[in-house]
């Protein structure tokens, strides 16, 4: 039997750190030729994760994240834009606003 310290310190132990989930987001822009996501789940990259059309005009995206609080952002054709559906807003390390996800 394991000791409870060995147990603590076992890289493959249940954490729910470790775990992600899939969260979906929506971005109603029926304008848009291009929509994005950028978050720190990407390192504020603004074309790694575009999102898809949708037949009404919504854009979505399925991301996996970690439990936690994520910020992030839509980047609409080349412009940033908060989330109406976010969980709230926060500030990013630039002191920028953005929105605020979070994953439990």
């Amino acid at each position: 039997m394991q000791s409870l310290a060995n147990r603590l310190s076992d890289p493959n132990r249940y954490s729910a750190g470790k775990t992600v989930k899939p969260i979906p987001f929506v971005c109603l822009a029926p304008d848009a030729q291009a929509v994005f996501m950028a978050g720190d789940f990407n390192h504020w990259n603004e074309r790694s994760h575009p999102m898809q059309r949708t037949t009404d005009g919504a854009w979505r995206l399925m991301v996996e994240l970690k439990h936690g609080h994520h910020h992030y952002r839509f980047v609409v054709d080349d412009k940033p834009m908060l989330d109406p559906r976010a969980n709230g807003v926060a500030r990013d390390h630039k002191g920028e606003r953005v929105s605020l996800v979070a994953v439990s």
